[in-house]
Order: C-alpha cells, then structure tokens, then sequence
C-alpha cells in the first residue's frame, strides 16, 4: 500500500464512524486487501523453529558476552574487608598452579593457567569444559 491508499482507508473509517456505520461494511472487494489483515513474514525463523536444527551460528557471531577470570574466591567479614588496604594479602581457596576458572556470562567454560606476555598477564586455556547436556549425553551412551 502507497501513502495515498492508506490515507484513502483512515478517511473512509473516520467517515463510518462518524455516520454510524460499522467499519466491516466498508470492504468491498477492491479494498478487501487492504482491510485483511496479514500476520508479518518471518520465514527464516519459522523454518528454524519449525525443523528440529540448531540456530545457525552466523546469527550469534555479532553477541558480545562478559568473560570473567576467577583465580580464587574467599570469604570475609565486613570488619576485615575494611581493614585491607595497599599491600594487604588476601588468602583465596586454590593453590599456586591450580587451574584457574573462564566464565562466559554466568556459566563455568573453560579451565587455564596465568601467564606473563611482557609486561601484561594472560591466561591460557588449557581444557575447555563440556556442557551439562554433553556430559549427560556421553555418560548415557
């Protein structure tokens, strides 16, 4: 529908309203397109949706996701962490060279280990953990 037509279909249903006359009488056959109205056309997705296949990975390439880096946790009271300061140590739950944890989001990824490129730290990832839904297929087989 042009910008003309749509206008034409607004001034014909204000016209009924104001004489009383139930909107649904005003299609005729010309106009019967345009008074219908049509869902919109997603047919990739219902293709998608329809079909037991995955998502197609091109869609997701653009997300960006948080990766956070835990190298140890540990808990403490108010009063202690007020007194931390510059310098001050805090004792964490894993040993030197146990394998720290990758998160993307919320979810446990991989495991890794710290190390030094020049002047920065890294981490490299030294097993990348399967998900809930692998290892509870592989262990059913």
């Amino acid at each position: 529908m042009n910008p003309a037509e749509i206008d034409a279909l607004v001034a014909s249903v204000q016209a009924a309203k104001a004489a009383g006359q139930p909107v649904s009488s005003l299609a005729n056959e010309s106009d019967e397109h345009a008074m219908t109205a049509r869902p919109p056309q997603f047919s990739e997705f219902e293709q998608t949706l329809a079909g037991t296949s995955e998502v197609p990975i091109g869609m997701l390439l653009d997300l960006t996701l948080p990766v956070s880096i835990e190298l140890g946790r540990t808990s403490m009271s108010v009063q202690d962490i007020l007194r931390l300061g510059r310098g001050s140590v805090m004792q964490l739950d894993r040993l030197a060279g146990e394998p720290i944890d990758i998160y993307v989001g919320d979810r446990r990824f991989a495991e890794g280990e710290v190390v030094v490129l020049g002047e920065h730290f890294g981490v490299r990832i030294t097993r990348i953990l399967a998900s809930a839904t692998a290892m509870a297929a592989a262990n059913a087989a």
